[in-house]
């Protein structure tokens, strides 16, 4: 099926949606059963989909679980209350004392202070590595190295990792391969087929794509769901299944949703190339976004989410850029309806593998499903308090 096809179809088997066209909510916490023979089963069959206890699942939790592996392309998918919840429970999922991680300098700063703070906590050591170190990554193994973890592109600096050289290297040393998807959804990627373990997703994000729920997935592959899954489970990681049904409505729009975001990012990003304010992009659909070559080749499309380096600026000069916008609001996340944008400073200070030219501030943009010519106009009017401040 195509991508746009298997949106609609999967995760409605008539096992848990009894038939309507969404899954129904089903909350729950105890199951009750008449026979101990019903009980038996229910336990012997309780990582197979059978109501054994609240925490465990629900049809609700079943079906959406089921849509995602299947979009994403793996064995079967963890759920958590949100991203960051996704990411700590992968993590910890096949990290132990003694372990060590390898983790992207461009990643997600909540990632990051998880490894600096809990994860050194329990004795786990962590060696931040260059996104765009692609065959060099071998000289940083070591043989208690358990965990690749990539993010791609990275979080704020957009960087495109080679996921498949990544990966195919990691795996010669039996180490676990995990990868940040967010920014692809599970629509405009296959981690799987690049050699991706573990693929995680915010959910907050594009899945649920209206800013009212926070949820994380975890997707496995055969070899790594059953520690996965019981692992998460062991932790107490389970979702509302209210939430569930949000995200699992927001999933069937997720096709038009993505194209939208990346038609109006797109005249927005072009548009920014022609201002003599910018001195580049950090799109990945840009040449000269870092990793430009990767995204041709392991994406399908892009979407709303980009940054964009000034030639100059201060901290007054990007305040004035960014308050009082007519449309772009400032918030943390993103993959909602509504445009986003953040002055971001500080990027130096979170790296340790590679460098940051602090001098030219980055703004980051979350497109959302407004008319692009009304961005652009907001962002217009931001350049000319951006000027105004600068030649003062």
């Amino acid at each position: 099926m195509k991508k746009e096809t298997q949106i609609v179809s999967v995760g409605r088997d008539k096992k848990w949606s009894k038939g309507v066209i969404n899954p129904p909510v089903f909350r729950a916490s105890t199951v009750v059963f008449d026979t101990m023979e019903e009980m038996r089963f229910a336990i012997q069959n309780r990582a197979n989909g059978e109501m054994f206890y609240g925490r465990r699942g629900t049809p609700t939790h079943f079906a959406f679980q089921a849509a995602i592996a299947q979009l994403e392309g793996g064995e079967g998918t963890a759920l958590y209350p949100s991203g960051s919840a996704a990411i700590s429970g992968a993590l910890l999922s096949f990290l132990q004392s003694g372990d060590h991680l390898l983790m992207v300098d461009s990643a997600y700063e909540p990632t990051r202070d998880l490894c600096n703070k809990l994860l050194k906590g329990f004795g786990i050591e962590t060696t931040y590595y260059d996104p765009m170190i692609g065959e060099g990554i071998a000289e940083l193994i070591r043989p208690n190295t358990k965990v690749l973890f990539l993010e791609s592109p990275g979080s704020i600096t957009m960087e495109v990792q080679d996921v498949p050289t990544l990966s195919k290297i990691a795996h010669q040393h039996g180490i676990v391969v995990m990868l940040d998807n967010t920014w692809a959804s599970p629509i405009n990627s296959r981690p799987f087929e690049m050699g991706v373990d573990i693929s995680i997703q915010a959910a907050t994000k594009y899945i649920v794509g209206h800013s009212d729920v926070m949820m994380g997935t975890a997707t496995a592959n055969a070899e790594h769901w059953e520690q996965l899954r019981e692992h998460s489970y062991l932790m107490g990681q389970c979702t509302s299944p209210d939430d569930v049904y949000l995200a699992s409505r927001g999933l069937r729009t997720l096709g038009v949703r993505m194209a939208q975001h990346e038609q109006n990012a797109l005249k927005v990003a072009n548009w920014l190339a022609t201002r003599p304010e910018v001195d580049h992009l950090r799109h990945p659909a840009f040449e000269s976004c870092p990793g430009h070559e990767f995204f041709k080749r392991d994406f399908s499309a892009a979407n709303g989410l980009f940054s964009f380096v000034l030639k100059e600026g201060n901290l007054k000069a990007v305040t004035a850029f960014v308050e009082n916008m007519a449309h772009f609001k400032m918030g943390f996340s993103w993959g909602g309806y509504e445009s986003l944008i953040l002055g971001v400073f500080g990027i130096d200070k979170l790296r340790t593998a590679t460098q940051w030219d602090s001098s030219k501030p980055l703004i980051r943009l979350h497109i959302g499903l407004e008319n692009p010519e009304d961005l652009i106009a907001d962002l217009s009017a931001g350049f000319e308090r951006f000027n105004q401040v600068i030649t003062k």
